[in-house]
């Protein structure tokens, strides 16, 4: 008997399944649209949609809404962090760690260095730069006050009020009186900090945490206890319970949408029970949503401030890294601290600049802002498949990476044997700079982990580095 022939759809799958294995079809890359490989091949649609629905339940391939098909990474996430049964002590940060922490500053400040670290996006691709220039330009013509007068606490009236109507994204309702204007969200932790612990307190971080709070809670007198925190359910809940009904911290300090480094969200009912935490324990929380706006789904995740009861949460945001860093323009709204955290903004850098808040302002009230986020969004979700498409590629098997639901920062778990420190230092004997994961804790956990980020072009020079630090990491083994 003669053999029966697959069905077309079968053999189209197998072709595209061993181009996938052959890295011909790396991690990240868009399949042709089903139109296109009907074409190209002489197939009907249907043959074709049978085919690409088949390779999506096997888990090869995902659907992207208005975008079309993407190989998907191989890379498994990082498991959560074992810190044993009882939270850690609190503790001051390691000496290492901060010098470390000046040691890595000092390589991303260096033109020479290829950064593959740094959370800061390059190149016009990424800010709408000519735009923003002819508004300020505009403005400093009709309005050449704005050059001249202070732009007291709290600010620009046109931002704050722009910024709770884009705040109700995030499911929070604020009022213009209630937002301060700030100098981005470093000043908005600071003031924070500042204005509800004393030298000697105690503050609950993530493990892992954004490393510059690490050195800024050290030259604020305070002490830090680590919380586990994972990649899909955030910062354990039941440790910062337990922390907080033994009186053992003073504040709070959490990014829940978007963390730096995991690049991804803490589930919607986990941060109603944060905001419930805060309410109940009386103790506040900084909430750090720089990267919030960023998330890829729509509609976006709600911010802890969104069950905000009683004024317990603190939430600062920038335009940093959506519009303009050189702006340095961010907002924070304080809750039942609004008035120490004016004060505290007076002594610290007295105003902000008017033509900036006010050029910032026009844009998002004329709409830009909405669009400019749709835009950097998608860019985003492909940075990232590329990013992780090459770590699949470059690095040693056995790695392992966050899977990000927003912005450009992934976070990579290197196999067992591999040292990120030392990695740092053979990278940058190589005039390669990265952010090792030691960085991201107090107490320099995290020895395996490297914070990698995709907020830049991926030119050949970039590419290059990547690969080279995939070397580096397989030659420690």
């Amino acid at each position: 008997m003669n053999d029966v022939a697959p069905p077309r759809y079968q053999t189209l799958a197998h072709e595209l399944r061993q181009a996938m294995g052959d890295g011909r079809l790396p991690p990240g890359e868009r399949l042709p649209s089903v139109r296109e490989a009907a074409k190209s091949r002489g197939l009907s649609i249907n043959t074709v949609l049978a085919a690409y629905r088949q390779l999506e339940s096997h888990g090869l391939i995902e659907a992207r809404p208005q975008s079309g098909y993407f190989v998907r990474s191989r890379l498994a996430t990082p498991p959560a962090p074992n810190f044993g049964n009882e939270p850690a002590p609190a503790q001051a940060a390691e000496t290492q760690v901060l010098s470390r922490i000046a040691t890595v500053i000092a390589a991303q400040s260096s033109p020479d260095n290829i950064d593959l670290s740094l959370a800061c996006p390059k190149g016009g691709d990424f800010y709408p730069g000519e735009r923003l220039s002819r508004l300020v330009s505009e403005l400093a013509r009709k309005r050449p006050g704005l050059l001249t007068d202070y732009s007291l606490p709290p600010g620009s009236l046109l931002l704050r009020r722009e910024i709770c109507r884009h705040a109700q994204e995030l499911a929070m309702t604020l009022a213009p009186d209630d937002v301060l204007l700030i100098n981005g969200c470093m000043e908005g932790l600071q003031l924070g900090l500042r204005a509800v612990t004393r030298p000697g307190d105690t503050i609950a971080v993530e493990s892992p945490t954004y490393f510059n709070l690490i050195p800024l809670a050290e030259r604020l007198g305070l002490k830090t206890i680590e919380v586990p925190t994972h990649p899909d359910t955030g910062m354990s809940l039941d440790a910062l319970e337990l922390l907080l009904s033994e009186k053992r911290v003073q504040a709070i300090v959490a990014m829940p949408n978007v963390h730096n480094p995991l690049g991804t969200s803490m589930p919607v009912e986990a941060k109603r029970r944060l905001a419930n935490l805060a309410h109940e324990y009386r103790v506040p929380v900084i909430e750090d949503a720089l990267y919030a706006e960023l998330q890829y789904a729509t509609p976006l995740q709600p911010a802890v401030k969104a069950f905000d009861r009683d004024g317990w949460v603190i939430v600062c945001a920038s335009y940093t890294k959506t519009l303009a860093p050189g702006f340095r323009i961010g907002w924070m709204e304080g809750g039942r601290f609004k008035r120490e955290l004016a004060e505290l903004k007076f002594c610290s850098s007295v105003s902000q600049p008017a033509l900036l808040c006010e050029a910032l302002g026009v844009f998002l009230e004329n709409g830009g802002y909405a669009q400019h986020l749709r835009r950097l969004r998608r860019a985003y979700v492909g940075q990232i498949d590329r990013l992780r498409g090459l770590i699949d590629t470059a690095f040693p098997a056995g790695t392992h990476a966050t899977q990000p639901t927003g912005g450009f920062l992934v976070w990579v778990q290197l196999p067992e044997g591999c040292d990120t420190n030392r990695l740092f230092d053979d990278a940058q004997a190589r005039r390669i700079s990265i952010t090792p994961g030691t960085l991201f804790s107090p107490s320099g956990r995290f020895g395996r982990y490297v914070r990698l980020s995709g907020c830049y072009p991926f030119s050949e020079r970039h590419v290059h580095a990547l690969m080279t630090l995939g070397e580096l990491a397989a030659q420690q083994l």
